[in-house]
C-alpha cells in the first residue's frame, strides 16, 4: 500500500511541475494568505496503536496564515480518526466459551467494536518553492504539538447489554490522551488564479498517552501504562486561499 502511495505522491509532483512550466509568463504570488484547508489520511498504526487497532482514516480541517516572500507557516488542524478494526477486545470478559455476549433478552447481542478518536495541534513550518515564477508551490515541511485522544467505540446495535449501559460503558472503552507530536512532509500547490490548490505527502503522528479511566472492569484496576501511539499515513488536502495585504491584487488577472 505504501509503494503505491508514493508513486502516487511522485506522479502528483511531476505533473504540478510540469503545468507550472507552462504558466511562466504569470506574475507569481507572493503576498501574505490565509489557508483554509479539508484534508483526509489513510493511516496505519504503529507501536502501541497498532497492538489496539487497525488501519484508520482521517478527516481533518486546518486553517494556517503563510507569510509575504518567507513562506515561513502558522496555523491550527483538527483531525477526527475513525476506525473499523480493533484488535483488542475489550468485552472479552463478558463472553461465553463460544464468543458470544448474552443481551438481557436471553439471546445473543448484536455488539461491534469501532476506533474514534481526535488530534488537535499547533503546527509550523515552511513552503519551499520549486521554481521562481511561483514561490507558493513547492516542497511543505511542519511540524506541530497538540493532544491525541483514541478510544474504541462499543456499539449495541439492539442496546440488550446491561454491563455497557450509561456510565458502565467506561469502565470498558479504553479511553486514552497525551501529548501528540505530528510531521509532514510533501508538496504544496497554490494556483496564481486560485483554481488548483492543494497539497499531497507524507505524515507522521506519535502520541504519548495513557489510560484515563479510572476503573477498568476487565483487569478490575486502573491501567497506568505509559503508550507510545504511531500513526504514519498519506494525507491529501484541497485548500481555499485568501490573499491579504499589497500584493493581494496579483490573484487577479
Amino acid at each position: 500500500m505504501m509503494k503505491y502511495c508514493y508513486t502516487f505522491l511522485f506522479v502528483f509532483i511531476a505533473t504540478s511541475i510540469f503545468a507550472q512550466k507552462q504558466e511562466e509568463d504569470l506574475r507569481p504570488n507572493t503576498g501574505t494568505v490565509w489557508v483554509s484547508t479539508l484534508s483526509y489520511a489513510f493511516q496505519n498504526p504503529a507501536s502501541d496503536m497498532a497492538d489496539r487497532f487497525g488501519y484508520n482514516f482521517n478527516l481533518g480541517l486546518h486553517t494556517e496564515v503563510m507569510l509575504k516572500k518567507s513562506n515561513l507557516i502558522f496555523g491550527l488542524s483538527g483531525d477526527i480518526l475513525f476506525g473499523n478494526e480493533v484488535k483488542e477486545d475489550v468485552l472479552e470478559s463478558l463472553r461465553t466459551p463460544e464468543g458470544d455476549i448474552i443481551g438481557n433478552n436471553r439471546l445473543i447481542a448484536d455488539v461491534s467494536l469501532r476506533e474514534r478518536g481526535f488530534n488537535i495541534s499547533g503546527y509550523t513550518g515552511i513552503l519551499i518553492p520549486l521554481l521562481k515564477r511561483n514561490r507558493r508551490s513547492g516542497i511543505r515541511v511542519t511540524l506541530g504539538a497538540g493532544l491525541l485522544q483514541h478510544k474504541v467505540r462499543i456499539q449495541d446495535n439492539q442496546n440488550t447489554i446491561v454491563q455497557i449501559t450509561g456510565e458502565y460503558i467506561k469502565g470498558y472503552d479504553r479511553l486514552s490522551n497525551g501529548l501528540s507530536l505530528t510531521q509532514f512532509i510533501g508538496y504544496q500547490h497554490l494556483d496564481r488564479k486560485r483554481l488548483v490548490n492543494f497539497y499531497v505527502g507524507v505524515e507522521f503522528v506519535e502520541g504519548f498517552t495513557e489510560n484515563r479511566r479510572t476503573y477498568n472492569f476487565d483487569i478490575m484496576g486502573h491501567d497506568d501504562t505509559q503508550r507510545r501511539d504511531i500513526l504514519v499515513g498519506i494525507r491529501l488536502g484541497w485548500s481555499v486561499p485568501l490573499y491579504i495585504g499589497e500584493d493581494a491584487e496579483e490573484i487577479f488577472y
